[in-house]
């Protein structure tokens, strides 16, 4: 039996500037214990805000696991963008790193993409001090770029996900 997969097109630019991403996201998340990071602290929340005994013990009980499974869901993504990873050495010219490449995500495995690009989104908010939908981008900060673009290709592949169970109309984002 065939495995059941769907189809996420990205340009090739955009692969390769989310692998990169992946990549500094994965480093985050292993250096958590030596560097402490807003953004990584901010997946791993405070339990019991009012009783901060109980939230320690939680934590100490509880975040090594929440972070193996963010970097275990981060390396699945990494995989499904090693094409990109492979372009990044190629001497691409004009348009060619506008051109859309597929790629196959198998069903199993979606999950992790959107649990992954959430994260990110979230860990990029918090270096933003985005709390809110309503809080004000600067334009001049590429990183406001970053964010709604991880949430443009959050929403698709929900979107293609949806479509995989007969929820949506197209199987493309």
């Amino acid at each position: 039996m065939s495995q059941r997969t769907i189809n996420l097109s990205l340009a090739v630019v955009e692969g390769m500037h989310l692998a990169g991403l992946v990549d500094e996201f994965m480093s985050m998340l292993n250096d958590s214990a030596e560097t402490p990071d807003r953004g990584i602290e901010r997946l791993t929340p405070t339990a019991y805000p009012d009783d901060a005994e109980a939230s320690a013990e939680f934590s100490a009980a509880t975040r090594g696991d929440l972070l193996d499974r963010r970097t275990a869901d981060a390396a699945v993504v990494r995989q499904g963008l090693m094409p990109f990873l492979h372009t990044a050495g190629e001497d691409l010219v004009g348009d060619e790193v506008l051109e859309p490449r597929d790629v196959t995500i198998a069903v199993a495995d979606v999950d992790a993409w959107l649990r992954t690009l959430t994260a990110l989104r979230l860990v990029i908010a918090t270096h933003l001090d985005i709390t809110t939908d309503d809080d004000d981008h600067d334009p001049e900060d590429p990183r406001f770029g970053i964010y709604d673009w991880l949430g443009f290709r959050l929403d698709g592949l929900i979107a293609i996900a949806d479509a995989y169970d007969g929820t949506a109309p197209d199987d493309r984002a």
